[in-house]
């Protein structure tokens, strides 16, 4: 059996997977990073040092049969596939499937932790099928609406992204992040929250903000800081969070939609696997938007992880 290996060092998880040649998953590992409670990050130092402890312990479990083979190693070397793109914990993957690579005589395949997240999101959801396709990327470091084209054969990066929109402040996670830590809930705060939600009863809303393809989450963010302050129950405030950045992506999506043409949307990232904020997206926009199918990564690989990375690195192996 052929395989090939995937490494990802985000902020916030450490992760590795192995692909065969078909993309089949083999396995797949990851660690989130320890954050203090009542912590909102890490600095880039302390998750760099992190994920250098947490490597070899992942690394430890993997157990691969005699006979197979590693054709390749990939990594995520940098967040986004765009000139200067770059954060110091992306090194940490890097080098670790640099010197895997070389050891073993194998190639090394360079991509990002967005494409990254754009493939392991088609692989979930069997989709978008079309050549060029909206995607929404949204996590605690992006919040981006993007144009994607799948590349030709043998080509790099494996996406032509092009930015259609982001926010001018928070980015969704952040949001999301901040708030569950002021009502006390660990980070990163995203599971937490929606469990909280979940037992919400009325129906409090915080203003959506935004103009053309800019999303404002600051303006939402003071809102339900005066609500909590207003001692507002917790979970009407996390279901206001929710409601508000649907109603965000809605707006952002019915522009893009129409403006584009491009019916098929594929939403990735850690904040998409909010089940609320998918089913409020799904009800909304397939009544108010003709021809628009929206894709979502399953929620396990909706948060960082490393198979869309491998599955890069399995595809780029065998065009060339």
């Amino acid at each position: 059996m052929k395989l090939y290996l995937g490494l990802d060092t985000s902020c916030y998880t450490t992760s590795l997977a192995l692909v065969d040649s078909e993309g089949n998953l083999f396995y797949e590992a990851r660690r989130l990073l320890n954050v203090p409670r009542g912590g909102r990050g890490l600095a880039q130092n302390e998750a760099v040092f992190q994920h250098v402890t947490n490597l070899p312990g992942l690394f430890e479990k993997v157990a691969i049969p005699e006979g197979c083979r590693l054709e390749a190693v990939a990594a995520s070397t940098s967040p986004r596939p765009v000139k200067g793109s770059y954060m110091p914990v992306f090194r940490v993957g890097e080098s670790y499937g640099r010197t895997i690579a070389a050891m073993l005589g194998t190639p090394f395949i360079r991509t990002s932790h967005q494409e990254g997240h754009l493939a392991a999101g088609m692989w979930a959801a069997k989709g978008p099928p079309d050549s060029e396709f909206l995607a929404v990327h949204l996590s605690g470091g992006t919040t981006e609406l993007l144009r994607v084209a799948k590349q030709g054969r043998g080509e790099s990066p494996a996406f032509d992204v092009r930015l259609l929109g982001r926010t001018s402040d928070l980015h969704a996670g952040q949001f999301i992040d901040r708030i569950g830590v002021k009502l006390g809930l660990p980070f990163p705060a995203g599971p937490h929250l929606e469990l909280l939600a979940g037992r919400a009863k009325k129906n409090v809303s915080i203003p959506s903000s935004v103009k053309g393809y800019e999303i404002s989450f600051s303006g939402p963010e003071s809102a339900a800081l005066r609500l909590i302050e207003r001692e507002m129950p917790g979970e009407e405030v996390a279901r206001a969070v929710e409601k508000c950045i649907a109603n965000s992506l809605e707006k952002w999506l019915k522009k893009a939609v129409e403006e584009t043409g491009l019916g098929s949307v594929l939403v990735v990232g850690g904040v998409s696997a909010n089940r609320f904020i998918r089913e409020r997206l799904a009800a909304r926009l397939s009544g108010r938007v003709k021809h628009i199918r929206l894709y979502f990564a399953s929620p396990e690989l909706s948060s960082d992880n490393a198979v869309g990375v491998a599955l890069i690195g399995m595809s780029r192996f065998m065009q060339n």
